[in-house]
């Protein structure tokens, strides 16, 4: 043994040696990487530039790619990946990254958290990079006048905990999720549990930084009233690199209060879920609650699960006389009511235990991935009792899929369709979302799951938006349609779902501030005329 230990350490010291050597040699001979490199290092220090690039050749590639990947079915052999991984540590990095990719030919896709459903943000079937803003994550909060600038490689959970360092009596509407990444929260418009309060993440943005096609940094008077608009909702990836948003902070209740309550159909599930749909939009701004629908087995027989889960922005006594005037079909007991601050609020919709220090908030849980596929979809009319009960047959018969309804009204009746690039506002009672996540790896799971989605989408066109059949971005969904030529044409027919009317000026703003559409993906906003 003590001739064969130190036989061994020189036998891994040469393979690391080898396996390092390989990687800088196959770096070296790689001509996508050399023309990055040599572009790149005109503007950045050289020993910088190697540090922020990892090619495929490079150990760390494939968990840095695989980091931030928050779906697995994206996540295969088979999945296109990108040629180069770059992720810059200054503004300036991106500038240069957005200039040297135009020079090298190479597409560019910009990921922030990852949780892009459809993983057009680190995907493409054509060689690309991915720009990875993981490392630019800074928060600023200037109290004296509530506001803050946040960059969008930071979390949710990050901006909510730097946010409650400053300050136990303010917040911000933004999502339940806390490993989401703020550039695509915000660009895509971005709501929570205030959104009834207060409305959605966009409607609290007073400024940004952006990166354009040229590569200069423009902030709001720079870019221009139309661009500020454009990236407020209408997917920022269509027009530039977002580097940070400047937000307005909410001020919220000391004391808040939570409840989550389950039915099922042997309960009174339907009667809860038919009052719901008429409550649930209509009721004091300062209440949002959300309803699950979920197929579920009780003594071995399927049923259907209805739960109610809310926030509200008060105590737990004026919220249970007000649903017991509004909502009697609940039966909402004081015992099943908790109050907290709001930041423990946060904590629990985003089902960590009670007394969990807000430092969990900054855990960005990575390489954590499910298979899954989401859809969504606006209800403007009650589904009636016989349409609900319809729907929970289908439900069961499918087995898997479960839906959640997210009310509106409040605030989101007040704010014009046209203020920013999302439209579904007044008018609308409720937003959809269809849920399936699975385990098992390969095609067959993979087929069962998304057929069952899609049939319960199909079953739901009877109730929901027509002309368009509306849909919300941040669920990104690619049957809706997707472009192979960035033609206006077929840009309109997801441009409409997402954005309705708003299409027609998110296309205006391409035009002018991005004619050659470099920034692009599979649900890119196009120029007027594209010859991609």
């Amino acid at each position: 043994m003590s001739v064969s230990t130190p036989l061994s350490f020189s036998l891994l010291l040469s393979l690391v040696f080898f396996n390092l050597s390989f990687s800088f040699s196959w770096a070296a001979s790689d001509p996508a990487y050399q023309s990055l490199l040599q572009c790149l290092s005109q503007s950045i220090p050289s020993h910088n530039v190697s540090s922020i690039l990892f090619s495929k050749s490079n150990p760390s590639y494939a968990s840095v790619l695989r980091a931030y990947i928050r779906n697995a079915r994206f996540n295969t052999s088979s999945t296109p990946k990108p040629v180069i991984i770059i992720t810059p540590v200054e503004e300036s990095h991106v500038s240069a990254a957005v200039i040297c990719s135009q020079k090298v030919g190479f597409q560019l896709k910009i990921r922030s958290g990852g949780h892009d459903y459809e993983g057009l943000s680190y995907v493409f079937d054509k060689p690309f990079f991915v720009l990875d803003m993981f490392n630019l994550r800074s928060i600023s909060i200037d109290m004296a006048d509530e506001t803050a600038w946040v960059e969008t490689g930071a979390t949710l959970g990050e901006l909510y905990y730097n946010i409650w360092e400053n300050s136990k009596v303010h917040g911000f509407p933004a999502g339940v999720c806390p490993t989401v990444g703020v550039g695509g929260h915000f660009s895509g418009a971005g709501y929570g549990t205030m959104i009834r309060k207060y409305g959605l993440s966009v409607d609290h943005i007073v400024d940004a930084k952006i990166v354009d096609v040229n590569g200069e940094i423009l902030d709001r008077k720079g870019m221009g009233e139309d661009l500020f608009w454009a990236i407020r909702g209408g997917g920022a990836a269509s027009f530039g690199v977002v580097l940070s948003y400047k937000i307005k902070l909410v001020p919220v209740t000391e004391t808040v209060t939570v409840f989550r309550l389950e039915r099922l159909l042997a309960d009174n599930a339907t009667d809860v879920a038919l009052k719901w749909q008429s409550v649930a939009p209509t009721t004091d701004n300062n209440l949002f609650m959300r309803m699950l629908l979920q197929p579920a087995t009780r003594n071995k027989q399927k049923t259907l699960r209805v739960t109610v889960i809310a926030l509200y922005l008060g105590d737990a006594s004026s919220l249970v006389s007000l649903l017991g005037k509004d909502f009697p079909e609940l039966r909402l007991e004081k015992e099943n009511c908790t109050e907290m601050s709001w930041i423990d609020s946060v904590l629990w919709w985003a089902n960590f235990d009670l007394g969990t220090s807000p430092s969990a908030l900054l855990d960005r849980n990575l390489n954590n991935a499910d298979f899954l596929k989401r859809r969504s979809d606006y209800v403007q009319t009650p589904i009636p009792r016989e349409g609900l009960e319809s729907l929970w047959e289908k439900m069961i018969e499918l087995g898997k899929v479960g839906l959640v309804f997210n009310a509106y009204g409040g605030r989101m009746n007040e704010i014009k369709a046209t203020e920013t690039p999302f439209p579904h506002r007044a008018g609308n009672l409720y937003k959809i979302q269809y849920s399936v996540s699975w385990d098992e790896p390969g095609n067959e799971a993979d087929m069962n799951y998304t057929t069952q989605s899609k049939l319960l989408h199909d079953f739901m066109t009877q109730f929901v938006s027509k002309n368009p059949r509306s849909a919300y971005l941040n669920y990104r969904d690619i049957d809706i349609g997707t472009t192979d030529n960035w033609s206006y044409e077929e840009g309109k027919v997801y441009g409409e779902s997402y954005f309705n009317g708003n299409y027609e000026r998110l296309v205006d703003v391409k035009t002018a501030v991005d004619p050659k559409n470099f920034f692009r993906n599979e649900q890119s906003i196009p120029p007027r005329s594209s010859k991609i």
